[in-house]
């Protein structure tokens, strides 16, 4: 304790944090990188592999939807009108000549957070190929690549140039970013293991494949961008933060893969609420997560996580990249080009990066000229320069999500939710018995390895909400029961996630949160606290702050004590994650 109340904070950060690595894994991006950074990497949660199936898949989800029905079509527009008359702008088949209200105007200037101008920039294709020298041969991903995946000789006027001494084959796999920038016309098949805040299993994606790809990639980023290789993997120790919506076995599967395959020597698991909470430097807050495909609210007190507030909505931020895309199809201000978030992940960055610059939340006719890029195969991409409209109608999903209409997928089967322990509940205890060895557990037809079969409980997937955000939070947080805590936790309303970034989403929550509150409810007045990080970071932030500063790592997982017998009953060493963890590092933050 003297140490910590002497001890320089970058100091600290550099004795402990150099060989902590925090992983943050996302439907859409994993944020991971050494504790002692400021910010981590960012890196799109996907691979593509070389495949040789005929016909060939561009990529692994299979829709069940592909066509919106007429009952959601319907909806949608009914939503969309609502939101226009909150706006002030015209309905959806209004003329301007009819139009109800007196019509502000306004252009917007593009937000630009790295200060390049990304939303004119045509995004490249990725050159699949690695060059095996005689020599000297490459392996995974060539060496010839640039950090944009552009090969060198790709730039030098797109002509592939032949090396006599070379030749040319196709990479095996690629991860991240160059993996959605590859032409459909190339062989592979793009897999997103995580998909709408679960492991992305179905008749499609088998589970042993989903779990291979999740090593693959992160053992490619370790590799790759973080420099620590196999050799070195056993000095460094991992805090794994998951999602809310990851249940008790997902979080074992995850678990497995950093200790059993990565080799990390210690483990220790953290939920995105209570790392947020941490990052922030708060103790009390309802944290809103909305992130890419999903949307998660739950309430801290105290740095102990409330699992009872917990409530998920399944839409996010490349549902509003759709949305968009909908909104100027339906204005016919978007070029007559074939654009399909879905099938071409290409065209789905491309959204995405007009959502970023352009989108925001205002009263008013919201427009701006910008240049929509087309990608189709054999031909170089090619630019449209036109006026995009209501602009702030896609963010405005999110507290009417009959906007957005889902994409659908299979479900896992229903097997996978009947298997494990609920390894959130940190009061199970089981006894012993003497005819067993110490590394098995009875299970109904003989002994298991325990690490392998824990008691089987007949589980569900965690529920999802069909309502818009601002009900949502105000259902978590009156769901509490405590007129103080309410009072406080509406008064410290903490976003994240990278829509969190979308101009004027904070005091557009703050009013529709204030008006979604029951009259009979004594309180009027709510808050949405200022983020002290990047919001799309600050969860990631927060398990570097919780693994630095947990001294006593009581809750860490050794990899020899996982691989041989998983958690021991009654041996200290049963999991414990946020809801249970009693916020050790709080006690050392407040001496």
């Amino acid at each position: 304790m003297d140490y910590l109340k002497t001890v320089v904070p970058s100091q600290l950060l550099a004795e402990r944090g150099s060989h902590l690595v925090v992983i943050n894994p996302g439907s859409a991006n994993i944020r991971i990188g050494l504790a002692q950074q400021d910010t981590p990497l960012n890196v799109p949660h996907c691979i593509a592999r070389r495949t040789t199936q005929v016909p060939k898949r561009s990529v692994q989800d299979q829709l069940l939807n592909s066509q919106v029905t007429t009952p959601q079509h319907m909806e949608r527009e009914r939503a969309y009108d609502i939101i226009a008359s909150l706006l002030k702008i015209r309905f959806l088949d209004e003329e301007v000549a009819n139009v109800q209200f007196p019509q502000k105007m306004g252009r917007v200037d593009a937000f630009q957070p790295q200060g390049n101008n990304k939303k004119e920039t045509v995004i490249p294709w990725t050159d699949v190929f690695e060059i095996s020298n005689p020599s000297s041969l490459t392996t995974g991903n060539s060496s010839t690549k640039d950090e944009s995946g552009e090969s060198s000789f790709q730039k030098e006027g797109n002509d592939r140039v032949e090396h006599s001494s070379s030749q040319l084959k196709y990479r095996e796999y690629i991860c991240g970013e160059e993996a959605l920038r590859i032409s459909p016309s190339e062989p592979y098949c793009l897999s997103r293991p995580i998909r709408r805040g679960h492991l992305n299993i179905s008749q499609h994606y088998s589970m042993q494949q989903v779990l291979e790809d999740l090593h693959v990639i992160w053992d490619w980023i370790l590799i790759e961008k973080l420099h620590i290789p196999h050799s070195e993997r056993n000095k460094y120790s991992a805090v794994l933060v998951v999602p809310e919506t990851f249940d008790s076995r997902e979080i074992k599967e995850v678990l497995s893969i950093v200790l059993r395959d990565l080799c990390f020597s210690t483990a220790v698991v953290h939920q995105e609420g209570l790392a947020a909470v941490f990052g922030n430097g708060l103790s009390t807050a309802c944290v809103v997560n909305i992130g890419a495909q999903v949307t998660s609210v739950i309430c801290i007190e105290d740095g102990v996580t409330l699992p009872m507030t917990q409530i998920t909505l399944c839409f996010g931020g490349e549902d509003l990249s759709r949305c968009l895309l909908w909104t100027q199809r339906h204005h016919q201000t978007w070029p007559p080009i074939r654009t399909d978030a879905l099938t071409k992940p290409i065209d789905y960055l491309m959204l995405n990066r007009l959502k970023e610059s352009f989108c925001q939340i205002k009263e008013g006719e919201v427009e701006a000229v910008a240049v929509v890029h087309s990608y189709e195969d054999g031909i170089p991409p090619g630019s449209h320069k036109t006026r995009l409209t209501a602009l702030n109608v896609p963010p405005m999903g999110l507290f009417y999500p009959m906007l957005l209409v889902p994409d659908v997928y299979p479900p896992p089967p229903r097997s996978w939710f009947s298997d494990y322990e609920d390894m959130l509940d940190e009061t199970w205890d089981f006894p012993r018995r003497t005819d067993m060895s110490d590394g098995n557990f009875p299970g109904s037809s003989g002994y298991f390895p325990m690490w392998e079969n824990y008691p089987i409980f007949q589980t569900k997937p965690k529920k999802e909400d069909n309502i818009g955000l601002a009900d949502a939070i105000t259902k978590s947080i009156l769901s509490t029961g405590r007129i103080d805590l309410q009072r406080k936790l509406f008064c410290s309303m903490q976003l994240i996630g990278g829509v969190a970034l979308t101009a004027g989403l904070v005091p557009a929550v703050e009013e529709r949160v204030l008006h979604a509150i029951p009259s009979h409810e004594a309180i009027d007045t709510v808050e949405v606290l200022q983020s002290r990080t990047n919001p799309t970071f600050v969860a990631w932030k927060g398990g570097a702050i919780l693994g630095i500063l947990d001294f006593t790592r009581d809750a860490w997982i050794h990899r020899e004590d996982w691989i041989r017998n998983g958690i021991h009953v009654g041996s200290g060493r049963k999991y414990r994650d946020s809801y249970f963890l009693q916020a050790q590092s709080m006690c050392y933050i407040n001496s």
